[in-house]
């Protein structure tokens, strides 16, 4: 084959193969171009909407909106600024709560007797006071419990302060007029100075904030009673 031959035949074979180079460039291209915008979709998947990824590879929360105090406007702070520190309780204030529940439950029970066997309209009224504030309470008493997946109790009943026998509560039912009106006031003191003395317990060795609230409350409440119950047993 002379050189002008085999030239010829060299030019002819490389416009030849052209299209096919071209061909294979652009496949690369959309396989290059399909990957890069699956990774692109898949990180974008998994990134919680409000977040953003750091320079570090690390996942930035959300902002905290923090309330001001009064008068205040509220805070927009980081997340990673923002600490919560789980509500702190101990043996004390669960032995408050489930003792009490059962306490204020004999009250409200010996408070629904008063209705038909009372004669005296202030102590019916007082009664009723009793029922209504110390049923509120013990729903408060139970949330407590069940917030923090607590039993209802166990302990022995008996040998809470201010706690009244079934006899001497069985005697209460039997009474009627003059007489229950003493025994009911007589025996609600009892229980409330019980009431008092569990509640300063608490309060001097509890650590729970929302007990010592409540426990505040029903001391200073009951207190106030015992002295409105004396001046009825007096009159």
């Amino acid at each position: 084959m002379s050189r002008l031959s085999l030239g010829r035949h060299r030019r002819l074979l490389a416009l030849a193969l052209i299209p096919a180079v071209v061909v294979v460039a652009v496949v690369v291209l959309r396989t290059t171009a399909t990957t890069s915008a699956t990774t692109t979709t898949g990180d974008a998947a998994t990134e919680p909407a409000g977040t953003s990824t750091g320079a570090d590879g690390t996942t930035d929360a959300p902002p905290v909106i923090l309330p001001g105090r009064p008068g205040e406007p509220a805070e927009l702070r980081p997340a990673t600024d923002v600490t919560i520190d789980p509500p702190q309780y101990n043996a004390l204030d669960t032995w408050y709560v489930q003792m009490m529940i059962p306490h204020h439950t004999q009250a409200v029970q010996m408070a629904a007797l008063a209705a038909d066997r009372s004669a005296d309209p202030g102590v019916r009224a007082f009664a009723d006071r009793i029922r209504a504030g110390q049923t509120a309470e013990i729903a408060v008493l139970r949330q407590w419990l069940r917030d923090r997946r607590l039993p209802a109790g166990g302990h022995d009943h008996d040998t809470m302060p201010g706690m009244q026998t079934e006899q001497a509560v069985r005697e209460l039912a039997a009474a009627r007029g003059a007489e229950f009106d003493r025994l009911f006031v007589t025996m609600m003191t009892d229980h409330h100075q019980g009431a008092v003395e569990m509640s300063d317990r608490v309060l001097t060795g509890g650590s729970d904030v929302t007990i010592e609230e409540l426990a505040t409350s029903i001391a200073a409440e009951q207190a106030v009673e015992i002295n409105r119950m004396r001046d009825l047993l007096g009159s």
